[in-house]
């Protein structure tokens, strides 16, 4: 199992590093995080509310690594790691971590009198992911490549349309919660949920070749085909059962709009993952309050958003 996450983790808006307890907060899903096995996560726009300088110094003797390919100081430097490659049941994965593009550099963090604010800039999304992404295909020969998107949903969209080499675009920006797998051209955009409310679970078949199918469509159109053969069937023996020609035509009729429809599931299912093909099955984790809270991780939470308050 590969733990990760699409940024935009720390804080529920840009602005709100201003409150009180938004210091402790972020250290403890930092904290948890890295507990909980997190490999990975991409540093998006609400998680820089106290600069570069802080998810530096959280992080730095955590196992979780904070990821992106664009995101630089004024100079252009890049702040972070570009990815990371690490290898899962015999699977050897490539993570690229990827932050909103800016036009100019920001400030960043909390303004202090007297002391110059942290500028960052995000570079052009596509051209770093696409550079980092052939980097880990040519050099590191991994078998996977997941990209955690800390971008707007449109531009999630043309990177898995435009960029090669690609297989998922983990997107996480506007907050959208869960949803559907979205195919593109060249890779798959998955929802990774929102504020910590779900948790999305993508189960990959690897054996074999070739682009990965959703799985559930594949199991949905076997399923319409079974049914359709019924009818089918159906149809064939009032066929045979009938010398009426007014019986005769409409059953003609029928049977040959069903094999076309049946042709086209077969066609739908053979250009798809066959069994031995790859596939994805996405499905989300509600956390709501059947889920347990662990009693020690909840004395954490209440100490920083206590029982009754606002923000609880």
């Amino acid at each position: 199992m590969l733990v990760l996450d699409a940024g935009n983790a720390l804080f529920k808006s840009r602005d709100s590093a201003q409150a009180p307890d938004a210091r402790a907060r972020a250290e403890l899903v930092l904290s948890q995080m890295d507990a909980q096995g997190t490999a990975a996560m991409a540093v998006g726009a609400r998680d820089l509310g106290f600069g570069v300088g802080f998810l530096k110094k959280q992080t730095r003797q955590a196992k979780l690594k904070l990821l992106s390919a664009n995101l630089a100081d004024a100079q252009g430097k890049l702040l972070f790691p570009a990815s990371l490659v690490t290898t899962v049941g015999g699977v050897k994965v490539g993570v690229v971590g990827v932050s909103p593009a800016m036009a100019k550099p920001t400030p960043v963090g909390l303004a202090v009198p007297g002391q110059a604010q942290e500028q960052v800039q995000g570079l052009p999304v596509q051209p770093a992911v696409a550079a980092e992404a052939k980097r880990l295909r040519e050099k590191s020969k991994v078998d996977l490549v997941v990209v955690l998107a800390a971008v707007p949903h449109a531009e999630a969209l043309q990177l898995a349309d435009q960029v090669e080499g690609v297989d998922f675009v983990v997107q996480s920006h506007e907050g959208r919660g869960q949803g559907i797998a979205q195919r593109q051209a060249l890779a798959t955009v998955i929802p990774s949920g929102a504020r910590g409310r779900e948790l999305a679970k993508l189960l990959l078949q690897l054996e074999g070749t070739g682009r990965f199918a959703d799985a559930s469509v594949q199991e949905r159109t076997r399923q319409q085909l079974r049914l359709l053969e019924g009818n089918l069937t159906r149809a064939k023996a009032r066929l045979a059962g009938t010398q009426d020609p007014a019986e005769k035509q409409p059953l003609e009729a029928t049977i040959a709009r069903l094999e076309a429809s049946r042709a086209a599931y077969q066609k739908a299912l053979a250009g798809g993952a066959t069994d031995a093909g790859r596939t994805h099955l996405l499905s989300y984790i509600q956390l709501g309050s059947d889920v347990p809270a662990d009693p020690v991780v909840q004395k954490w939470v209440e100490r920083v958003e206590p029982p009754g308050s606002a923000a609880h």
